[in-house]
């Protein structure tokens, strides 16, 4: 079976975001008055094969851990398709 899976990255909401808080003072500086907070992350989407939904589900939990999010500093979700 083919699966897309598409999982998103933001820093834990207890950290520092600088590049969060560089985008919403520039959007202030253009007159977006009414952003109170941004969080910049990352949206990485993966086309994958596996026998069924939950070995598909591991490999993106193992992904995830092993390599595209840096646990200690942040968190993420995902939406697995199938295709």
């Amino acid at each position: 079976m083919n699966f897309r899976a598409e999982i998103d990255i933001m820093p834990h909401k207890e950290l520092l975001d600088p590049q969060g808080k560089a985008v919403a003072h520039g959007l202030h500086n253009l007159s977006f008055d009414g952003v109170q907070d941004v969080r910049v992350g990352r949206h990485i989407s993966i086309k994958l094969s596996a026998k069924d939904k939950s070995e598909a589900t591991q490999q993106v939990e193992d992904a995830c851990k092993k390599l595209l999010a840096n646990a200690i500093m942040e968190g993420y979700s995902f939406e697995l398709i199938e295709e």
